[in-house]
C-alpha cells in the first residue's frame, strides 16, 4: 500500500475526469498539480475548490510519482515533448484515454491499421510506459461510488500496464480512492478494457470485472472505427 497521504500527483487534462481525480485525491492529502490546454489562468475555480496547484502542461509531472493523463486521444500527438522528463524516478502514468473515431477523435491509423491497443499508441507518443485505468469509468462514480473495502457494493476497475511495479503503485491509488481493482493484464492485453467491450462502464465488483474481460471480442466494435 502507500506509505502514506502524501504523493506528488500530475494531473494533464481537466475535463470531467481530470476534474474529479483532482477533487478526490487532494481530499485526501496528496500534493496535486493540474494543467490543461487553456493554461493555468482558467484553472482558478478547481485550484480554489480544492487546493491544487494550477500549472502549465509542462511543468504538471515535475517532481510527481504518478502522473495521470486524461486528454482527448486526438491531443495527445500535441502533448510537448519531454513532458515527463521531470517525472520523479519511477514515476507511474495512468493512461485515461479512449479513442472515439467517430464522436471526436477521427481515425487513427496507429490503431486501426497497425493494430496498436489504443494506450500502445499513446505509449509510444509521450515516450513512457502507461497504466491503463480509468478509461471506462463514469466521472460521477469517482465523486459518488467509492465504498469502503469489503463493502458489497464496491465497485472494481480493470488495470493494464506493463510495469508492474507502476501498476501496483496505480492498483494502491485506486483502492484509496475507495475501489477494487481487477489486473487486466499488459498493454497489449488492454483491448479488453476499450470502448465497446463487455468491461467498459460496468459498475460492477471483481467477479463481474473479471468475467467481462475473459468475454470481450478482440475485434473492434464497427461504432468505434473510423
Amino acid at each position: 500500500m502507500l506509505e502514506g497521504p502524501d504523493m506528488k500527483i500530475g494531473i494533464i487534462g481537466a475535463g470531467n475526469i481530470g476534474g474529479n481525480l483532482t477533487r478526490r485525491l487532494t481530499a485526501l492529502g496528496h500534493d496535486v498539480s493540474v494543467a490543461n490546454s487553456r493554461g493555468p489562468e482558467t484553472l482558478k475555480e478547481l485550484a480554489e475548490e480544492t487546493g491544487a496547484t494550477p500549472v502549465r502542461v509542462e511543468e504538471a509531472a515535475n517532481g510527481a510519482e504518478v502522473v495521470v493523463v486524461t486528454v482527448p486521444l486526438k491531443a495527445v500527438p500535441d502533448l510537448p515533448s519531454g513532458l515527463l522528463d521531470g517525472a520523479a524516478d519511477g514515476a507511474a502514468v495512468i493512461d485515461t484515454g479512449n479513442y472515439y473515431p467517430q464522436q471526436r477523435d477521427g481515425r487513427i491509423a496507429g490503431i486501426e491499421d497497425d493494430g496498436l491497443t489504443e494506450s500502445r499508441w499513446t505509449e509510444r507518443h509521450l515516450g513512457h510506459p502507461v497504466v491503463k485505468a480509468f478509461n471506462g469509468t463514469y466521472a460521477q462514480d469517482i465523486l459518488e461510488r467509492p465504498r469502503p473495502a469489503g463493502d458489497p457494493e464496491r465497485m472494481a476497475l480493470p488495470v493494464a500496464g506493463d510495469d508492474e511495479a507502476a501498476k501496483a503503485k496505480v492498483r494502491a491509488l485506486i483502492e484509496e480512492l475507495g475501489f477494487d481493482t481487477v489486473d487486466a493484464g499488459g498493454i497489449d492485453d488492454s483491448w479488453r478494457q476499450q470502448p465497446g467491450t463487455p468491461v467498459y462502464g460496468l459498475r460492477e465488483g471483481v467477479d463481474a470485472v473479471k468475467q467481462a474481460l475473459t468475454a470481450a471480442s478482440p475485434e473492434r466494435p464497427a461504432d468505434f472505427r473510423g
